[in-house]
């Protein structure tokens, strides 16, 4: 449950830096992907996304997570019907997008109407 957390955590960190990150170097050093990810199923994939958008988007919005349920959904579930097979084994490899993914997450934001992370 605390890898869990600890996931959560560090993925919403960089959706929230997201173009931060990607502007500096890509990973902080200290960084290690949760193992889970790797065996992660496409569902299990998109229920973490959905989890980290609520909580990233509570936060830009203040407001509560369950507020952002149906605009998460949606994020999510375009995020990884647009993901290509590559783009999702970089996701499971390193616990955050590539670029080509970064930019369909983006997009998937102003379909959805969330707001971007500064």
């Amino acid at each position: 449950m605390a890898s869990v957390r600890a996931c959560l955590g560090i993925v919403c960190w960089l959706m929230s830096t997201g173009l931060a990150v990607a502007a500096a170097s890509s990973v902080p050093t200290q960084y290690t992907p949760d193992p889970a990810l790797r065996t992660a199923s496409r569902a299990e994939l998109e229920a973490r996304i959905r989890r980290a958008c609520a909580v990233t988007q509570a936060r830009l919005q203040n407001a509560s997570e369950s507020a952002l349920t149906p605009p998460c959904s949606c994020y999510a579930s375009r995020v990884m019907r647009s993901f290509s097979g590559a783009e999702i084994d970089a996701y499971r490899a390193t616990g955050y997008f590539d670029d080509g993914g970064r930019a369909k997450a983006l997009e998937a934001l102003d379909s959805c109407k969330l707001r971007r992370p500064i």
